[in-house]
């Protein structure tokens, strides 16, 4: 790190649990971020204000006036542009170190297994189960850490997932696909703005902790916040060996095409 990076980064290098070394993980690092909206815009703006040196978000919507009440990478200036890129010229302005990548379409298949295996760490900020479980997937098979967030009415929730350790339960393990719960979305249910705001910080922190080693990640946990009592609730759950993204028959399934 030059001096300028030195100065700029000093409160997180005066903690030991970081420190310059810690710090030099953080500017190596390449974080995929999916989803610029509520809980994308306070964890892409965490992590570009802590250093992390490449950041890539991808977003296929666009900036709406509803959005501005709690997606805070976004202004009333940009409405209608791409979210990717709203977010891009949010991030350079906040910290012009970071390299940011806008993806303005929505990822799937090769163009997001390419991504996943190119990050250190991965954020599910969307909004949906079906790209949460192609997300998850494509991280179990590259062995790509997930932090995963949700936040809807007054609830959140966090978990997360790192493939990378023996026997860990990955996002299908929690919430098998096929079961999911009727979806449900913000434009028509409502979200308490400073809601997203909180969990959305929690996963840039969890981000950092991988990145940097530092202190215990929330992994086989769940944590669930009620905003309206502001009460934590963790539920701890374990890897499904029938899964069919992690489990026994999976893993050999992979090993195969190996």
């Amino acid at each position: 790190m030059n001096d300028g990076q030195l100065l700029r980064y000093s409160r997180h290098i005066l903690l030991d649990e970081i420190g310059i070394t810690g710090q030099q993980r953080i500017v190596n690092a390449k974080v995929l971020i999916i989803g610029a909206g509520g809980l994308g815009s306070p964890a892409a703006l965490y992590l570009a204000s802590a250093g992390v040196g490449r950041i890539t978000l991808a977003d296929g919507d666009t900036v709406d006036l509803t959005n501005l009440q709690r997606q805070i990478l976004h202004t009333q200036d940009r409405l209608g542009q791409a979210k990717a890129m709203s977010g891009q010229t949010a991030l350079r302005s906040v910290n012009p170190e970071v390299q940011v990548q806008a993806i303005t379409s929505h990822l799937a298949g090769e163009a997001l297994a390419a991504l996943v295996e190119d990050a250190d760490v991965v954020l599910d900020c969307c909004d949906n189960f079906a790209t949460r479980h192609a997300v998850n997937r494509a991280c179990v098979s590259h062995r790509t850490p997930l932090v995963s967030g949700a936040a809807i009415r007054f609830a959140g929730q966090l978990a997360v997932f790192d493939s990378r350790r023996e026997h860990t339960p990955c996002y299908n393990c929690l919430f098998p696909e096929g079961e999911d719960a009727d979806q449900v979305r913000c434009a028509v249910m409502g979200v308490f703005a400073p809601l997203t705001g909180i969990i959305g910080a929690m996963q840039a922190a969890e981000a950092l902790k991988l990145i940097t080693g530092a202190g215990e990640v929330v992994m086989g946990r769940l944590w669930l916040l009620d905003g309206l009592s502001m009460e934590w609730r963790s539920v701890k759950f374990g890897q499904d060996p029938e899964c069919g993204v992690c489990g026994v028959c999976a893993a050999g399934a992979r090993d195969d095409l190996r």
